[in-house]
């Protein structure tokens, strides 16, 4: 998130970390904006923020061609505050998964293809691994799974890679230990992603901006010993 509040910090500790695969976050709901209001009146608030109306916003992307200007700007930039970090690009994705949405999808693929990303990350969790794990499907899920495949298609045809499957949608906010050892027998072959969002801690920003997310307890999981040797197990590392 590259107009995030901790941007910088972040940037100032990937450079700290040369070995550490970084990539750009593409906000384009529910997020800060690089561009701001004056740049972006269809798209963000006076303060430069995405809203959440994320359905009707999708609808305004596709539909409209002023919205469509604005929205290729605004990945434009992000790419470029993305590029001025000096950092390596090493994938793209969006909040939300935004990039579902075939308007986004498109500018993120072709941002991606110009900055020379390695991947795009196709969120397709595969829902009889979830059974598996004694997750029911949550609504909706297997619509998304078979949406997603434009996606892959889409990337793979521009040279992008992407993962055969991707684990932390069911449990968004809550990959503890409990969901990784539940996950973790249940891995298919192929190359997976699983993805988190931890925190050392819950401040007043993560509280308000992910309020039914367990951050610490997912950070926890990270740390665990057993997850660890168990992926090491899994991976041959």
């Amino acid at each position: 998130m590259v107009a995030g509040e901790a941007a910088a910090d972040a940037v100032a500790r990937a450079r700290r970390l040369p070995g550490l695969q970084v990539g750009l976050h593409l906000v384009l709901v529910e997020g800060s904006s690089v561009l701001g209001h004056a740049s972006l009146p269809d798209l963000v608030d006076e303060a430069g923020w995405f809203g959440s109306d994320q359905v009707s916003r999708g609808f305004r992307y596709f539909f409209s061609p002023a919205c469509r200007r604005q929205l290729a700007a605004e990945i434009d930039a992000q790419f470029a505050s993305f590029a001025a970090t000096g950092l390596a690009l090493s994938h793209v994705d969006a909040h939300k998964h935004m990039h579902l949405h075939p308007v986004v999808g498109r500018l993120a693929i072709a941002g991606a293809a110009r900055a020379g990303a390695a991947r795009i990350r196709v969120p397709a969790e595969p829902q009889d691994v979830l059974a598996a794990c004694g997750a029911p499907p949550a609504p909706g899920a297997r619509a998304l799974f078979a949406w997603s495949r434009w996606l892959r298609r889409a990337a793979q045809n521009a040279g992008l890679a992407v993962d055969d499957q991707v684990f932390g949608l069911r449990w968004s906010g809550h990959m503890d230990t409990r969901a990784w050892q539940r996950l973790l027998p249940h891995i298919p072959e192929g190359r997976s992603e699983i993805y988190t969002h931890p925190a050392t801690h819950q401040d007043a920003t993560l509280r308000r901006l992910m309020p039914n997310y367990d951050p610490v307890g997912e950070f926890m999981a990270l740390c665990d010993a057993r997850i660890g040797a168990r992926l090491r197990e899994m991976t041959g590392a």
